[in-house]
């Protein structure tokens, strides 16, 4: 169980080897710079070093608990990121596969929204824009919060527990 930033690209495969040590259901997501406009060149990533670690580590702690996890990691790059390349990594072990999925999402809009991370577009003509959160991003993690009694929250629930 682990929480990471750096400038470095990550491997997914290494990170994965040796996660999960007899879990039911491993998920990852990787996400990767994009460009909905075609005129950005990079994506600036800021954060305050100590706060953020924290602060992911906390909430992957938090998933932990919520979803019963055997393990997660969370790897999230800051500094100047190409069009293209991975930016984070979201991994979630449990026993079974619907905690996973649902720990991996919620830990997802959880850093959509919340993370301690400064982002800003530098457009191919070197114009720079700072972005903010969505409001799809907002909403959401407001479903984590408005079902925070439930086991599973999104209704996902099954008695498959596969």
């Amino acid at each position: 169980m682990s929480a990471r930033v750096q400038t470095a690209p990550f491997d997914l495969a290494a990170e994965l080897a040796g996660f999960g040590a007899g879990a039911g259901a491993i998920v990852t997501f990787t996400g990767v710079v994009r460009d909905d406009t075609g005129a950005m060149a990079a994506l600036e990533i800021e954060h305050y070093p100590g706060m953020t670690e924290r602060a992911l580590s906390d909430y992957g702690t938090e998933a932990a608990a919520r979803f019963a996890l055997t393990d997660w990691r969370i790897v999230h790059r800051h500094g100047r990121l190409a069009v293209g390349e991975a930016i984070m990594m979201v991994a979630t072990a449990a026993r079974h596969r619907h905690a996973a999925f649902q720990a991996a999402d919620y830990l997802m809009d959880w850093l959509k929204s919340r993370a301690p991370f400064w982002k800003r577009e530098i457009g191919q003509d070197g114009t720079a824009r700072w972005v903010d959160a969505k409001s799809g991003d907002e909403h959401a993690l407001s479903r984590w919060q408005a079902s925070s009694s439930r086991k599973y929250p999104c209704s996902l629930a099954t008695d498959d527990p596969a």
